[in-house]
């Protein structure tokens, strides 16, 4: 007996009174994969499983003395920062040499840090103005979204860890939306990421217009239902389709997501933490590495259930003064950024460096440990992008970036080692080498000087 899948799609959906969970990979799935949909060239790895990418912001800087590694074989030696990531060492690669020159002062004057997280995925010069005549450039992830537009049901997924800002002056003459905004969909229209683990969650696990989505959590909340409580019925409708293995899958995945909607509900009722000296949410976890991790988890999740192939997610904007009490770091970011070499800045500094590296290992952990619908891991068939557009934060400087490259590509990359690029090569050479494994056959991005061959 067939299950009673939507033959013109391989994405499956449990739907229940308007509420929907997209399903993992399923060996009954796998006719539709082979066959491709029509066999897209589109973000799709050689063995025809989904290829994702994904972009995480780091900022202020780093400690430069204990970020940079020694060697370029795959014996290289990790810098200090990196030893939460010694157990992935052969899932990541560290560049040396990577630059954004549009982030640089030019004529502008001050405004680095606006100029910063606005240029790192456009590669372009931000106007300075803090009007609404903001003129920037398309992110290399909306270069890819407007590619695959319609082969998922998010076209990409926006995350952030700060407040949302459109408007404002925020940095020396700059609008707040280049502060506060990684991806951009067009040169004056930022994709305002979403703050809110609970509204990524619903966003992710909801079906229907807006008013159906409205009206679906109503009832929800009313009968105190969670998504997977309100679909169960249906769940166990399917998997009389589904074999052992399937179901072994299917049990696991709802039992997964039930447990991120526990952890959300559990640090919603926790209330607010103390103000950190950025704007928050409204619905904010209780510590700061709880909102990075449910976060990414949900990125897992997106990828995992092919509910988007392509991410970005602002851990913090440039010019954060959060402080990181949790690590016995009571200064603000930003504050100690401009260190002046003084020796307690740098340790607090490479404090919080360790401290957005070990979140990373965690990422790289879920991603690893997540079969794909072709065998491999979510990491092997991923490319992911980590890093900031300062180097060192008492400089401002926007050359020698700290950027790690993880994942496999679907076997086009090679990780396991640190690349001296040997000059300075713009950033968007790499970002056009993603593009162009995704599918999208570009010949330029930004102030590209041609495909980045060295990863």
């Amino acid at each position: 007996m067939q299950p009673p899948f939507n033959g013109t799609s391989r994405r499956g959906f449990l739907r229940g009174l308007g509420a929907a969970v997209t399903l993992p990979a399923l060996d009954a799935f796998s006719p539709l994969l082979a066959a491709g949909e029509g066999a897209k060239a589109l973000a799709t790895t050689a063995s025809g499983a989904p290829l994702r990418m994904a972009y995480l912001y780091i900022p202020n800087g780093v400690n430069m003395d204990l970020w940079r590694a020694k060697g370029t074989t795959a014996s290289y030696k990790m810098g200090e920062t990196f030893k939460a990531m010694e157990p992935h060492r052969a899932d990541f690669q560290v560049f040396t040499g990577f630059e954004q020159k549009n982030a640089t002062a030019g004529g502008d004057g001050p405004g680095d840090h606006a100029r910063g997280v606005a240029t790192f995925l456009t590669s372009a010069r931000a106007r300075k103005t803090a009007g609404s005549d903001i003129q920037l450039g398309i992110s290399a992830d909306q270069v890819a979204a407007q590619a695959v537009q319609n082969l998922t049901r998010l076209s990409s997924l926006e995350l952030s860890a700060d407040g949302v800002r459109k408007a404002g002056q925020c940095d020396s003459g700059y609008s707040c939306a280049y502060q506060f905004n990684l991806s951009w969909r067009s040169e004056n229209q930022p994709m305002t990421p979403e703050s809110s683990p609970r509204a990524v969650f619903e966003r992710l696990f909801g079906a229907g217009s807006a008013k159906e989505r409205a009206d679906s959590l109503n009832r929800r909340y009313a009968s105190k239902k969670s998504v997977i409580d309100f679909v169960q019925e249906d769940a166990k409708a399917l998997q009389r389709y589904l074999g052992r293995n399937d179901r072994h899958k299917m049990d696991e995945y709802l039992t997964g997501v039930r447990e991120i909607e526990r952890q959300i509900e559990k640090t919603e009722a926790m209330g607010l933490p103390a103000d950190p000296g950025v704007p928050e949410p409204k619905e904010t976890p209780a510590s700061y590495q709880e909102q990075l991790r449910l976060m990414m988890d949900m990125m897992v999740l997106a990828f995992k259930t092919d509910s988007t192939r392509i991410s970005t997610f602002l851990m913090a904007h440039d010019g954060s003064n959060r402080s990181f009490q949790e690590i016995g770091v009571s200064d603000g970011h930003h504050n100690i950024s401009h260190h002046q070499r003084n020796p307690d800045n740098l340790e607090k500094i490479a404090k919080i460096d360790k401290f957005y590296i070990e979140q990373l290992a965690y990422f790289l952990d879920k991603l690893k440990t997540t079969k794909d619908s072709d065998g491999q891991t979510l990491l092997h068939n991923s490319m992911i992008v980590y890093g900031g557009c300062i180097s060192d934060g008492d400089r401002h400087n926007h050359n020698d970036l700290p950027i790690v490259v993880a994942g496999n590509a679907g076997g086009a990359f090679t990780p396991g080692r640190h690349v001296e690029l040997g000059e300075d090569v713009p950033l968007s050479n790499l970002y056009l080498r993603m593009l162009n494994e995704f599918g999208v056959a570009d010949k330029r991005f930004g102030d590209s000087t041609g495909a980045l061959r060295k990863v």
